[in-house]
């Protein structure tokens, strides 16, 4: 857990809301909420979940260009200039 990240419990959640959003909006960091001792949830800042999202979205595409080299599903470099090229092109004359 980072020094950035706490836990609270639901209950904390229930009565202390208003302070719990206005606090991890100001600091941008990430609270865990625990029910029954147990984590459930994490509250982050809009901020915090966009770059995140953008981070997993990606680590997805570093995963599936690994994949797409290991099963030689590629292109070498001419022809990728090639197909962009022709895709400006295309692109000039439709707008």
């Amino acid at each position: 857990m980072s020094q950035r990240e706490t836990v609270k419990s639901i209950t904390y959640l229930k009565s202390n809301a208003a302070e719990l959003v206005r606090e991890v909006n100001e600091d941008g960091r990430t609270v865990t909420i625990t029910q029954n001792g147990e984590a459930k949830v994490v509250v982050m800042d809009v901020d915090t979940y966009d770059r995140w999202r953008s981070a997993l979205a990606l680590m997805k595409l570093l995963t599936q260009g690994e994949a797409d080299v290991q099963t030689g599903r590629t292109v070498g470099t001419e022809e990728t200039f090639k197909r962009a090229r022709k895709a400006i092109k295309r692109s000039n004359q439709n707008g």
